[in-house]
């Protein structure tokens, strides 16, 4: 009935997997877990029990594929016709979870979509902006998400049947920075998949440090740019990259530009402190977008 297809990279996938195993069998299901370690160095020993879990299988890769591809070797690894899809450093908010999204198998024409939270614990000072971000940007109940199906749609927590995942795949020829998933999902509204969000939600454990996250952030604008000049995503599909455009017609770059290298520190200070603002790490990305506009320009 259901493969839940766990791609992981340095973690401790183990009580995840006995939380998933324990649901699945409560619930009286065919199901495998499968967990693809994208040959990380840590934690082999603790994943490596997992292959003593009925219907549970843990390997890991000889080099680095990146995020994409292990998706997809993931979803060609399954058997069964429902793919789960799930990120290692999570765990089920409830005890029904998996019982909730069985429910939706009898139908196989939409994806599911189950959310995600985040602890209610304030982190630590070092994490706060993982936390922020992740409470105010991505823990949204269904109801909203269902507005706007697409680009609400995350890929650490979605159900998917295998027809259309053969349809719409993981592109691997994008660089392995971020916005995989965006892609992903502009491929699904292309082709008209519909997507349904439920709340069925994981909780998201491991949180970035603030400076991780800061550069994953820089990478994520990099990706989103790259797929918008090779026309793989529409400019008017994600906002950052919509009012960025709006940016560069008005030529207003190069003061973009200027204002991000001159109080990049000062934003980045604000952005790490106990209370980061949003509308501050919005700005933030938005005006290094438009660095990379003018270092375009300047390589010409």
């Amino acid at each position: 009935m259901i493969s839940l297809l766990i791609p992981t990279y340095n973690y401790n996938v183990h009580p995840l997997v006995l939380e998933l195993n324990q649901q699945c069998k409560q619930c009286g299901i065919d199901f495998q877990i499968i967990v693809l370690d994208d040959a990380g160095t840590l934690f082999f020993d603790e994943n490596q029990a997992i292959n003593s879990i009925e219907n549970c299988t843990f390997t890991s890769n000889d080099h680095n594929i990146g995020r994409s591809k292990m998706r997809n070797l993931l979803a060609k690894k399954a058997t069964y016709n429902w793919l789960l899809f799930l990120d290692a450093d999570t765990i089920p908010l409830h005890s029904n979870f998996i019982s909730n999204y069985v429910a939706f198998t009898s139908k196989v024409d939409q994806i599911i979509y189950g959310g995600i939270k985040y602890s209610v614990e304030f982190p630590t000072k070092n994490s706060t902006l993982r936390w922020f971000y992740g409470k105010k940007r991505e823990a949204i109940e269904a109801e909203q998400r269902n507005l706007n199906p697409y680009i609400s749609f995350l890929t650490l927590n979605f159900m998917i049947p295998k027809a259309f995942f053969k349809v719409v795949q993981f592109n691997e020829d994008i660089p392995n920075l971020r916005h995989e998933d965006t892609l992903f999902s502009f491929e699904l509204s292309k082709k008209k998949i519909p997507i349904l969000h439920i709340d069925n939600p994981i909780i998201h454990l491991g949180l970035d440090t603030n400076e991780a996250f800061l550069n994953k952030t820089r990478l994520s604008v990099i990706a989103l740019k790259n797929l918008v000049d090779t026309n793989l995503i529409d400019a008017n599909y994600v906002r950052l990259a919509t009012v960025a455009k709006t940016i560069h017609k008005l030529k207003l770059n190069l003061f973009s530009a200027w204002f991000f290298t001159t109080f990049k520190s000062k934003m980045e200070q604000q952005l790490c402190s106990k209370n980061p603002s949003m509308f501050l790490f919005d700005i933030y990305r938005l005006f290094y977008y438009s660095t990379l506009f003018e270092k375009k320009n300047q390589e010409k």
